[in-house]
């Protein structure tokens, strides 16, 4: 259908009803559209469908502006983002700079041109992509940033006073008209602008340099906001708080099943041709995640992002694909290459002061061997390593090189019961995978604390670090 490209003509080929719609009536209606059509809610977004969604679910038939509290990692401006996907596919405006309403315009110069133009008015269309404005909270985030500022320049090319609604350069909310407004962190905004919002919140009431601006705009307001200055002691204005219809709690992933599907998802790894990251690598990977979320070690109040997992196991993959160009061989995933992807764990965990003093490289290597021991919980059953436990027990030592697959697998033989464990891990029968289950089963028993690991440094180019196993006790 062609668009309507003036006033008179949208009145005569558009729906006027969904025009009286504010926006938040538009994502109700449009959200139990896709209720009764048992469509997918936010795709992509996993873990939260029996906890998150039904809570916001309930809050977008209330009407509510709402908050998402969580710490970092949670998909938090993912869910905001994905807030669109309940608007119309495009909606006219006026070509105003908050894009009025073309039946109820706010803005001065949105009258003026109705007024001036009547029916032949100029309408433009919207789309949904476009009705969405996000902005990061800082310390620095003036009321100017959010609500808007006179311009001195428009004030003198009209030949008004600084009074003159025409004057007024308008901030990010304005321009949010008739869409949705994310701010993210918003306890980081400073008292100020939290009081300016809470009263466009409440009343639709704008002071702008001291002038009253009435703007009953319609914006829908959704906030983040992580829930240790979320309080009354801390950073967030409790006016601002009461106003905020509904808070909503994210969280981490329960399980390791549900943590490794999201990283899967996300991560990188489908680079190099015959890339494969045997089950219990992505399940050691993972894990760390998790231990490190209970780690005393660790800062709670931070979190753990699940950015972790996923440039973790991106990590692991480019290892593997290292070594397998440097070798000749096919990219397979070890355990080893964990230890070659820390950086993604020392950039992205926040210690406290016991973990700084043992440093971030140490910790987040007692980070793998407590996930290797997770892990191996989880693939223990069946698998016979009393004699490999044994071998080491009596005094015996085993030192793995970074090299070819073939020479790690003549080393493991060496090990009574080894290969035989490996097989039964491990599906896959070329040298490279039995290696991968090798090693796992022996990092497994580490973390088990059954056997012990150490490492050596060389200069080879496939030799920078060795794996030396011996007795646990």
């Amino acid at each position: 259908m062609t668009k309507a490209r003036t006033l008179g003509e949208l009145k005569r080929t558009y729906p006027l009803e969904k025009l009286r719609r504010s926006v938040k009536d538009e994502a109700r209606e449009n959200l139990i559209a896709k209720l009764r059509a048992g469509e997918r809610l936010f795709p992509g977004i996993q873990s939260y469908d029996d906890s998150v969604i039904p809570s916001l679910v309930n809050a977008i038939l209330a009407r509510h502006n709402f908050i998402l509290l969580g710490l970092r990692g949670q998909a938090k401006s993912r869910i905001l983002r994905q807030l669109t996907e309940l608007l119309d596919d495009e909606v006219p405006a006026l070509p105003t700079e908050i894009r009025d309403n073309p039946l109820f315009p706010l803005s001065a110069e949105a009258k003026r041109l109705l007024e001036e133009a009547g029916d032949d008015a100029p309408i433009v269309w919207i789309p949904r992509s476009e009705r969405y404005v996000e902005k990061l909270a800082t310390p620095d985030t003036t009321v100017a940033d959010i609500l808007g500022d006179i311009d001195p320049i428009k004030a003198a090319k009209r030949g008004t006073g600084l009074a003159d609604l025409e004057a007024v350069h308008y901030g990010l909310l304005p321009r949010a008209n008739r869409g949705i407004f994310g701010i993210n962190e918003v306890a980081d905004l400073a008292p100020k602008v939290q009081v300016a919002l809470f009263n466009i919140l409440q009343e639709g009431d704008v002071q702008i340099r001291g002038y009253p601006v009435r703007l009953e705009l319609d914006v829908w307001i959704a906030f983040t906001a992580n829930p240790q200055d979320y309080t009354a002691r801390g950073k967030i204005v409790t006016p601002l708080k009461d106003r905020i219809g509904s808070e909503i709690r994210t969280h981490y992933p329960r399980t390791l099943e549900e943590g490794l599907s999201i990283t899967r998802q996300e991560a990188w790894v489908a680079r190099a041709e015959g890339m494969y990251i045997p089950a219990y690598v992505a399940e050691a990977s993972e894990a760390v995640a998790f231990v490190a979320r209970e780690d005393k070690r660790v800062d709670k109040t931070s979190g753990v992002s699940q950015r972790l997992s996923i440039s973790l196991l991106e990590l692991v993959a480019s290892n593997a694909e290292r070594r397998a160009l440097l070798a000749g061989e096919r990219p397979v995933a070890r355990p080893l290459d964990l230890y070659a992807a820390l950086p993604a764990i020392t950039g992205k965990i926040e210690l406290e002061y016991e973990g700084e003093l043992q440093g971030a490289e140490r910790v987040a290597k007692d980070l793998l061997q407590k996930a290797f021991g997770l892990a191996y919980g989880e693939r223990a059953r069946g698998l016979q390593v009393d004699e490999i436990v044994q071998y080491f027990a009596d005094g015996n030592l085993l030192t793995l090189p970074e090299g070819s697959a073939k020479a790690v697998l003549k080393e493991m033989e060496k090990v009574p019961g080894l290969i035989a464990a490996a097989r039964k891990l491990e599906p896959q029968t070329t040298p490279e995978a039995l290696v991968a289950a090798g090693e796992f089963i022996l990092e497994g028993l580490a973390g088990r604390r059954k056997i012990a690991r150490g490492e050596e440094s060389y200069s080879a180019p496939l030799e920078r670090e060795r794996e030396r196993w011996g007795s646990g006790n």
